[in-house]
Protein backbone atom coordinates (compact mmCIF):
# COMPACT_ATOMS: atom_id res chain seq x y z
CA UNK A 1 0.00 0.00 0.00
CA UNK A 2 1.14 3.30 -0.73
CA UNK A 3 1.99 6.00 2.08
CA UNK A 4 2.19 9.89 1.62
CA UNK A 5 6.64 9.97 1.11
CA UNK A 6 6.62 6.88 -0.78
CA UNK A 7 8.14 6.99 -4.32
CA UNK A 8 5.03 7.19 -6.64
CA UNK A 9 5.27 4.35 -8.76
CA UNK A 10 6.76 4.79 -12.36
CA UNK A 11 4.29 4.42 -15.47
CA UNK A 12 4.02 4.84 -19.39
CA UNK A 13 0.54 5.04 -21.01
CA UNK A 14 -1.26 6.85 -24.05
CA UNK A 15 -3.02 9.79 -23.42
CA UNK A 16 -6.52 10.72 -25.27
CA UNK A 17 -4.56 11.72 -28.59
CA UNK A 18 -2.76 8.58 -28.76
CA UNK A 19 0.85 10.58 -27.31
CA UNK A 20 3.08 8.24 -24.98
CA UNK A 21 2.73 9.74 -21.21
CA UNK A 22 5.33 8.89 -18.79
CA UNK A 23 5.98 9.81 -14.93
CA UNK A 24 9.76 9.64 -15.66
CA UNK A 25 9.10 12.78 -18.11
CA UNK A 26 6.98 14.66 -15.79
CA UNK A 27 10.13 14.73 -13.04
CA UNK A 28 10.78 18.06 -11.93
CA UNK A 29 7.45 19.39 -12.14
CA UNK A 30 4.53 18.93 -9.61
CA UNK A 31 2.03 16.18 -10.97
CA UNK A 32 -1.95 15.62 -9.69
CA UNK A 33 -2.40 11.82 -10.64
CA UNK A 34 -6.28 11.62 -10.13
CA UNK A 35 -7.55 8.01 -10.66
CA UNK A 36 -11.60 7.81 -11.19
CA UNK A 37 -13.77 4.83 -12.67
CA UNK A 38 -15.27 6.02 -16.12
CA UNK A 39 -15.57 8.92 -18.05
CA UNK A 40 -18.80 10.88 -18.99
CA UNK A 41 -20.85 9.51 -15.73
CA UNK A 42 -22.22 11.99 -13.27
CA UNK A 43 -19.28 11.84 -10.33
CA UNK A 44 -16.42 11.52 -12.85
CA UNK A 45 -17.94 14.54 -14.79
CA UNK A 46 -18.29 16.44 -11.83
CA UNK A 47 -14.71 15.79 -11.10
CA UNK A 48 -13.15 16.37 -14.55
CA UNK A 49 -15.02 19.31 -14.45
CA UNK A 50 -14.09 21.37 -11.58
CA UNK A 51 -10.43 20.79 -12.32
CA UNK A 52 -10.58 22.17 -15.82
CA UNK A 53 -12.99 25.37 -14.29
CA UNK A 54 -9.89 25.05 -11.89
CA UNK A 55 -6.90 24.64 -14.90
CA UNK A 56 -6.07 27.94 -14.94
CA UNK A 57 -4.47 28.20 -11.33
CA UNK A 58 -3.10 24.67 -11.58
CA UNK A 59 -1.26 25.95 -14.78
CA UNK A 60 0.40 29.22 -13.14
CA UNK A 61 1.83 27.11 -9.98
CA UNK A 62 3.18 24.89 -12.81
CA UNK A 63 1.21 21.82 -11.88
CA UNK A 64 0.44 19.05 -14.15
CA UNK A 65 -2.97 17.75 -14.10
CA UNK A 66 -3.66 13.58 -15.29
CA UNK A 67 -7.15 11.69 -14.88
CA UNK A 68 -6.56 8.08 -15.28
CA UNK A 69 -9.49 5.63 -15.93
CA UNK A 70 -9.77 2.13 -17.59
CA UNK A 71 -11.71 4.12 -20.71
CA UNK A 72 -10.09 3.96 -24.07
CA UNK A 73 -8.18 6.63 -25.92
CA UNK A 74 -11.39 7.39 -27.96
CA UNK A 75 -13.42 7.21 -25.18
CA UNK A 76 -10.98 9.75 -23.55
CA UNK A 77 -10.80 11.82 -26.73
CA UNK A 78 -15.08 11.94 -26.63
CA UNK A 79 -15.19 13.01 -23.01
CA UNK A 80 -12.57 15.55 -23.21
CA UNK A 81 -13.61 17.32 -26.51
CA UNK A 82 -17.43 17.08 -24.89
CA UNK A 83 -16.79 19.14 -21.89
CA UNK A 84 -13.19 20.90 -23.06
CA UNK A 85 -11.39 19.41 -20.66
CA UNK A 86 -7.52 21.29 -20.81
CA UNK A 87 -5.59 18.41 -18.91
CA UNK A 88 -4.21 14.89 -19.62
CA UNK A 89 -6.65 12.12 -19.83
CA UNK A 90 -4.74 8.81 -19.21
CA UNK A 91 -5.73 5.21 -20.95
CA UNK A 92 -5.32 2.11 -18.08
CA UNK A 93 -7.05 -0.29 -20.31
CA UNK A 94 -5.09 -3.16 -18.32
CA UNK A 95 -5.13 -1.61 -15.06
CA UNK A 96 -1.85 -1.91 -14.69
CA UNK A 97 -1.46 1.83 -13.41
CA UNK A 98 -4.53 1.39 -10.98
CA UNK A 99 -2.96 -1.57 -9.67
CA UNK A 100 0.52 -0.10 -9.54
CA UNK A 101 -1.22 2.53 -7.27
CA UNK A 102 -3.75 0.36 -5.18
CA UNK A 103 -6.78 1.92 -6.52
CA UNK A 104 -8.09 -1.12 -8.24
CA UNK A 105 -10.13 -3.22 -5.99
CA UNK A 106 -13.47 -4.76 -4.79
CA UNK A 107 -16.58 -1.84 -4.82
CA UNK A 108 -19.69 -2.64 -3.99
CA UNK A 109 -23.10 -0.71 -5.24
CA UNK A 110 -26.24 -1.27 -4.52
CA UNK A 111 -26.15 -4.95 -2.95
CA UNK A 112 -23.53 -5.77 -6.04
CA UNK A 113 -19.67 -6.42 -5.67
CA UNK A 114 -17.52 -5.61 -8.54
CA UNK A 115 -14.24 -4.72 -9.45
CA UNK A 116 -13.50 -1.17 -10.33
CA UNK A 117 -11.72 2.08 -9.45
CA UNK A 118 -11.43 3.77 -6.51
CA UNK A 119 -11.87 7.44 -7.06
CA UNK A 120 -8.44 8.12 -5.17
CA UNK A 121 -6.00 11.31 -5.85
CA UNK A 122 -2.25 11.59 -5.44
CA UNK A 123 -0.51 14.77 -5.72
CA UNK A 124 3.38 13.55 -6.63
CA UNK A 125 6.34 16.09 -6.10
CA UNK A 126 8.65 17.61 -7.69
CA UNK A 127 11.25 14.17 -6.57
CA UNK A 128 8.56 12.00 -8.03
CA UNK A 129 7.47 11.23 -4.18
CA UNK A 130 3.85 10.99 -2.93
CA UNK A 131 2.99 14.46 -1.23
CA UNK A 132 -0.48 13.56 -0.04
CA UNK A 133 -3.39 11.06 -0.88
CA UNK A 134 -6.57 12.05 -1.31
CA UNK A 135 -9.26 8.86 -0.69
CA UNK A 136 -13.39 8.56 -0.93
CA UNK A 137 -13.08 12.19 -3.13
CA UNK A 138 -15.99 14.33 -3.36
CA UNK A 139 -15.73 15.14 -7.20
CA UNK A 140 -17.62 18.55 -7.03
CA UNK A 141 -14.99 20.58 -4.84
CA UNK A 142 -12.31 18.00 -4.85
CA UNK A 143 -10.65 20.63 -7.39
CA UNK A 144 -9.64 23.28 -4.58
CA UNK A 145 -9.32 20.90 -2.44
CA UNK A 146 -6.10 19.54 -4.22
CA UNK A 147 -4.75 23.10 -4.21
CA UNK A 148 -5.49 23.84 -1.40
CA UNK A 149 -2.83 20.90 -0.78
CA UNK A 150 0.11 22.02 -2.52
CA UNK A 151 -0.32 25.60 -0.78
CA UNK A 152 1.11 23.37 2.20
Amino acid sequence: MLKEGSTAPAFKTKDANGETVSLKDLRGQKVVLYFYPKDDTPGCTKEACSFRDAFSQYKKKGIAVLGVSPDSEAKHQKFATKYQLPFTLLADTDKTIAEAYGVWGEKKFMGRTYMGVHRTTFLINEKGKIKKIFEKVKPEDHASEVLEAFAD
